[in-house]
């Protein structure tokens, strides 16, 4: 990491507290340079710097260095290098390290904020006391004054706290909410593959049994559903694939025994295998594809996949042997499917549905800004279209 990014990394993990030794030490040597610039509160004439002036500076000004990390502690140093500053009336400018560290505690304190804040108050009343006689009896209002300002102070300090409160509390949200989202997302893909391979496999291995007189036949249908088997676990392993944190990275490696040639995400140009897989299952399908595919589609692919793949299990399912029509259309940037069924077939036993399927289609294409329906038809059949925008970023 060098340059810009190294920069950016240092301030992150040490926030502005690398400058408060800087401000520290400025403060300070200003402080001996300019005299007579400072801190006047009580009236009380002007005394020549001496070494006891010196302590008083030192107090205000070096603290500034861990007012981050210890910004009571601090703030208690200051105060008292500040009180000695006004009852032996130097009145330097290192004053202004009282309201830095009393915003930095505003800001900083997590507990005990109150009874600091009444604690301060509390110390102020004596100082204002003491400097009120020692001096030429000014009035009450100017330590009133100096009293609002302070308490000014705090209030900018309280409220950069609750500023920042908030927006950790907003940015906890969205991290929340990102991990929900992946996780419906997750859960959605889940149901996609397993749902469709599987539900394959039972109607094959159903149809199977009836098979048993004729051998050639019997062997076809173990073998779709060896294949249909192979299938699903490797969409399942490039699912996996997507949750493995070192995906895509060059030191990423797969350690599966049998190489995969197919892409991880299953572009429209498979749905003719999608078809297959489902005509071998025993369900006519006519198998339509318009158009070109356009070379970026976003996610468009995708989603017309799985609407496709989602029909075909439903057909499956609850229609298995009726005749089912697939048509996909490329057009100008966007993607048509249909997919129907004319309702004559029969339910496949054992299997159910609990319409997370459907709905899991709908906000797919809701969040590519497209149109999706799902309507049972009038001779008991089923459509389902979408409308599908390409283009749309992933």
């Amino acid at each position: 990491m060098t340059g810009l990014p190294r920069i950016q990394e240092l301030w992150r993990r040490s926030g502005a507290a690398v400058w408060y030794v800087p401000l520290a030490a400025v403060l300070f040597a200003a402080s001996l340079v300019y005299h007579d610039n400072g801190t006047e509160l009580g009236g009380l004439p002007t005394r020549p710097f001496d070494a006891l002036a010196l302590a008083a500076i030192a107090l205000q000004c070096l603290p500034l260095a861990g007012r981050r990390r210890w910004p009571v502690l601090c703030f208690a140093v200051v105060s008292i290098g500040f009180a000695l500053d006004q009852l032996r009336g130097y009145h330097s400018l290192a004053g202004i390290a009282l309201p830095v560290t009393l915003l930095s505690v505003a800001s900083h304190l997590e507990h005990h904020r109150r009874a600091t804040a009444i604690a301060a108050s509390v110390a102020y009343v004596p100082l204002a006391v003491a400097l009120h006689r020692l001096g030429p009896g000014e009035p009450p209002v100017e330590f009133v004054t100096f009293y609002l300002a302070l308490a000014l102070a705090w209030g900018v300090g309280s409220w950069v706290r609750h500023t920042r409160v908030l927006e950790a509390e907003r940015r906890r949200r969205v991290a929340e909410d990102t991990r929900a989202a992946e996780r419906a997302r997750i859960a959605r893909e889940l149901h996609d593959v397993v749902t469709h391979h599987v539900t394959a496999m039972v109607v094959q291995a159903e149809a199977a049994r009836y098979l048993t007189a004729v051998p050639d036949r019997l062997d076809q249908s173990l073998t779709a559903v060896t294949d249909t088997g192979r299938r699903a676990i490797t969409d399942l392993r490039h699912l996996l694939d997507l949750l493995n944190p070192d995906h895509g990275t060059d030191h990423s490696t797969d350690h599966s025994t049998e190489p995969s040639t197919e892409p991880r995400t299953p572009p429209a140009g498979r749905l003719l295998t999608l078809v297959e897989q489902t005509r071998r299952a025993g369900q006519p399908v006519e198998f339509t594809e318009e158009g070109t595919p356009a070379e970026s589609t976003g996610s468009a692919d995708l989603v017309a996949y799985r609407v496709v793949q989602e029909s075909l299990t439903n057909a499956l399912k609850y229609a298995h042997g009726s005749r089912t029509s697939v048509r996909v259309r490329h057009g100008s940037g966007e993607i048509t499917v249909e997919v129907g069924t004319d309702g004559s077939g029969s339910k496949t036993p054992g299997l159910s549905g609990s319409g997370r399927g459907l709905a899991g289609l709908r906000e797919r294409v809701d969040v590519l800004g497209g149109d999706f329906s799902a309507e049972e038809q009038k001779d008991g059949g089923f459509v389902v279209r979408a409308h599908i925008p390409a283009g749309s970023p992933s």
